[in-house]
């Protein structure tokens, strides 16, 4: 099921320009920016998105 909210980073705070939002379906993660919503979002699995996510945690990328 999608949830219709797109949720900002919790790395944009205040009056951040570089800031990104998602949303989460049953079979994928959807990214967009912020500032340009109208182009649309990048869609990922689930896992690599997680795995994005741990790589970002321990500096991996």
């Amino acid at each position: 099921m999608v949830n219709d909210q797109w949720r900002k980073s919790t790395y944009s705070q205040g009056g951040a320009t570089n800031c990104v939002e998602f949303r989460t379906t049953d079979a994928e993660v959807q990214v967009r920016d912020t500032q340009n919503r109208a182009a649309g979002h990048l869609s990922f699995p689930p896992v690599e998105w997680s795995a994005f996510l741990a790589d970002l945690q321990t500096d991996d990328l």
